[in-house]
């Protein structure tokens, strides 16, 4: 099943060492991240618990998450052709 997750998040933390969080989200699946603050991955069997459970260790308690399973056929908004594509892929 080619699910796809969006995940969000607000960075908070002042001086905190934010390297393993990204290398973590960008091991997890094939990514997407147009925009700021906000990475769609898809290719990966992990469910959203599996996939905060791995991201958690690299945040502060002040920062937040959020990561849903999303239906691609039920999305509307403005990005580029390529970023529609990835999506419809």
């Amino acid at each position: 099943m080619n699910r796809k997750y969006l995940i969000t998040y607000d960075l908070k933390t002042q001086n905190w060492n934010y390297t393993g969080f990204f290398t973590a989200l960008q091991n997890i699946g094939t990514w997407w991240h147009f925009l700021t603050s906000t990475w769609i991955i898809k290719g990966t069997t992990l469910t959203p618990q599996e996939i905060y459970n791995r991201l958690a260790p690299h945040i502060s308690t002040t920062d937040s998450i959020l990561i849903v399973e999303i239906n691609a056929e039920h999305k509307a908004g403005y990005l580029p052709q390529a970023a529609w594509a990835w999506l419809n892929n």
